[in-house]
């Protein structure tokens, strides 16, 4: 079955490898028609075609890093670190939310990638092992700790996360977090923590939030989601019993719904409002592409 466009995948850049380890070639893309991607802080800025807004080089600050995004076509992509970062950085805020509505597939996965790694950037300006100042390197894809004697290198990471379905006699499992919308219920997540499976990440999430037992777990589905810097993998298993009990410090509330609920769900998205049992994830979302699988297939 072919799956619905994922947003903030698809990016048109070349990453350009084999640029961004050479000092000399970043160097002579920064001379020749580059592009800067315009940011107000890690928000995109958008013009009235619904399209991102680029500049030049020569407007970033003069003392500011650089980060080369890739190639397209022969021009290189460049997006300026911002000096300072506070706390709502890390979350989607309403900037965010209206490019995610406005912005076509391909801008919306260059605007992701660039927030992700930016944001990365403006996190870790200090060694993690020495404490000692980083400086940017590799056209921003590392920071290199300036303490000769450390010397570490950092490298922008990406933190797995589970999403999934539990299916059950043809129902499935959703949950409503605090932070949700009004009668909005999503898919099940938790990040996977280290020693850990994607399978087992899923059976303990599912346990721990819904003390719900899953068992035969398989991939559907990945979104790389720069909120700050997380890869959402997309996973279905199924449950024996369907008992639940629910962990309130992680959810509001969880149930079962049937493919009717969640086809009215998904229908009811197109016209901006919740459906009769429950409010669906946005389209942007992966969660909303896990319940057009699932409805589909």
């Amino acid at each position: 079955m072919t799956l619905p466009t994922i947003a903030f995948a698809g990016s048109r850049l070349d990453r350009a490898d084999h640029v961004r380890s050479d000092p000399a070639a970043l160097e002579a893309l920064k001379t020749w028609r580059a592009r800067l991607l315009r940011l107000e802080g890690l928000d995109p800025v958008i013009d009235p075609e619904s399209a991102l807004v680029w500049g030049a080089l020569d407007d970033a600050a003069p003392d500011s890093e650089l980060v080369f995004l890739g190639l397209d076509g022969d021009r290189g992509c460049f997006a300026e670190v911002p000096a300072a970062l506070g706390r709502e950085g890390h979350f989607a805020g309403p900037a965010s939310w209206n490019a995610m509505a406005i912005l076509s597939a391909g801008e919306l996965a260059v605007y992701g990638g660039a927030r992700a790694l930016v944001g990365w950037h403006a996190r870790h300006r200090f060694c993690a092992v020495c404490g000692a100042p980083t400086a940017l390197a590799k056209g921003g894809w590392q920071r290199t700790c300036t303490s000769e004697a450390c010397a570490a290198e950092h490298f922008p990471r990406v933190d797995p996360v589970t999403i999934m379905l539990v299916e059950h006699e043809g129902q499935v499992l959703l949950g409503r977090q605090p932070r949700f919308p009004e009668r909005r219920y999503s898919a099940l997540a938790g990040f996977v923590e280290p020693g850990e499976s994607i399978e087992e990440a899923v059976a303990r999430e599912v346990h721990e939030e819904a003390g719900v037992r899953v068992r035969d777990v398989s991939y559907v589905v990945s979104q790389p989601w720069p909120f700050p810097s997380s890869l959402m993998i997309g996973c279905h298993a199924h449950a024996d019993d369907p008992a639940i009990t629910i962990d309130a410090t992680e959810l509001d509330d969880a149930r079962w719904f049937s493919r009717e609920d969640v086809v009215d769900a998904l229908d009811a998205v197109a016209r901006g409002e919740p459906g009769r049992a429950f409010g669906a994830p946005p389209a942007t979302a992966v969660a909303h592409v896990l319940l057009q699988w699932w409805v589909n297939r």
